[in-house]
This record gives C-alpha cells, structure tokens and sequence, in this order.
C-alpha cells in the first residue's frame, strides 16, 4: 500500500509541475524585437486587434540596395504589383495564434525566394524563438532561432 502512495505523489508532483510550466508561458512573451536567424534583420512582433501575432521588418544589416543605393524592395514577391515595395516595414509574419505552449496557424513570408510558408513559433528560452517555416506537414521544414534585442 505503501508503495502505491508513493506511487501516487510522484504522479501528482510530476502533474503539478507540468501544469505550473504549462501556466507559466506568457501569451504575449513574442511581443517585441528579435533578430532574424541570420542576424540580417530585426523583426518586430506585436499584437493585433483580433488577438493574433504579426510580425514586421523594422531594422535591415544592409537596407540599401548594393546596385542602386535605393531602400531595398520585395523583389522576389510572386505580385508584380508589389515588387518595388520597401522591406522596411513589411509584414511578414500573419495570424499567429496563442494555443497554450506554442504560437501556430500563422504564415511567414520569405522575402529572399517570395515564398509564404505555415509557421509556428515555440519559445526556446525568456529571450529565444524557434520559428519554423514549412509547407503541408511541420516535419517537411525549417526552423531558425531568433534572438530578442533592442531596437
């Protein structure tokens, strides 16, 4: 009989300790300014009026182009329309949603191939992400780490 309290203990101590981590994500822990996994931009994430995450191109290693000495453009967006829009200021991260542990059912833009591919985002620690970008299934993918910074 002993053994099966013991048994018991461990079972809701290990409980406990899973609902207190699970608990302790703050929902809004994303806000803020991270570096790309490349270190080649900064990327604001905030929240918008529906409660979802966005995220957007605030800062550029290099914001002109070598060629022309203008601000960088889209070039590579599949809408000719939207091919001279500046990086700056672009949207590249949509919809993501809040599930309990993890940011998902959002899309993230690749402005160096004009791709949009689903994307999730797990907090790796207070001040890292792990974004990951796939097409179809999550395994089918990549993931980038992103670290938190200062504008």
């Amino acid at each position: 009989m002993q053994h099966l309290q013991k048994v018991a203990l461990f079972t809701l101590g290990l409980f406990l300790m899973i609902s207190a981590r699970a608990e302790s994500i703050n929902t809004d822990a994303i806000l803020g300014t991270w570096y790309n996994g490349t270190k080649t931009a900064k990327i604001e994430i905030y929240k918008t009026s529906d409660n979802k995450y966005e995220g957007k191109i605030v800062w550029l290693k290099v914001p002109l182009d070598t060629v022309t000495h203008q601000p960088r453009v889209d070039n590579f967006n599949p809408n000719k329309d939207l091919r001279t829009k500046p990086l700056l200021g672009l949207v590249i991260l949509k919809n993501l949603e809040f599930n309990g542990s993890n940011w998902e059912s959002g899309k993230i833009y690749d402005p160096k191939d004009g791709n949009t591919y689903s994307c999730t985002i797990k907090l790796n620690a207070p001040n890292q992400l792990n974004v990951r970008g796939y097409i179809g299934v999550s395994w089918i993918g990549r993931t980038q780490t992103w670290d938190k910074t200062t504008l």
